[in-house]
């Protein structure tokens, strides 16, 4: 009896989706672009760069790379924003779903969503930002990174 008893313990302990745990310190500098963004604070979402970031985004050209990536994608997104007529954007990030650490190396990638207004309507993306960050000196900096979402929806 115990021993099939043990067995049944062992493969339900199996079965049950493990807890994610995510690295603090990987997740900081996450956590300092999305804050600086949503606070209008690009010198702080910058800072959590690498200085020669790669960024692929939905507003064209889509893909940023090198010394002035990032300014380059805030300007793309400023004026693609105006264009569109969208106002007040915030990102949201939810925990991660996966976050693997090799050495000074990490893949992170975390459910995500942007909301803003537009023709006074509440709009919100649902979508995935998959990021690549390294450990140097300074700490954890974020190397690159994809925002995914389908179209953005009304917010009922």
């Amino acid at each position: 009896m115990k021993p099939s008893f043990a067995l049944a313990a062992t493969f339900a302990l199996l079965a049950a989706p493990a807890a994610h745990a995510g690295n603090p310190a990987v997740e900081a500098p996450i956590h300092q672009m999305m804050d600086g963004f949503n606070k209008g604070d690009l010198k702080a979402a910058k800072a959590a760069h690498v200085a020669s970031p790669m960024i692929m985004d939905e507003v064209a050209p889509y893909a940023w790379s090198g010394p002035n990536a990032f300014d380059r994608w805030a300007a793309a997104l400023t004026k693609a924003e105006a264009a569109e007529g969208k106002t007040g954007g915030k990102v949201g990030i939810g925990a991660a779903v996966r976050e693997t650490i090799v050495g000074d190396h990490a893949y992170v990638v975390m459910p995500s969503n942007y909301t803003f207004r537009q023709k006074g309507q509440t709009m919100r993306e649902e979508g995935t930002i998959t990021l690549a960050l390294v450990k140097g000196k300074a700490g954890w900096k974020i190397q690159a990174w994809t925002w995914s979402s389908p179209e953005a929806k009304p917010v009922k």
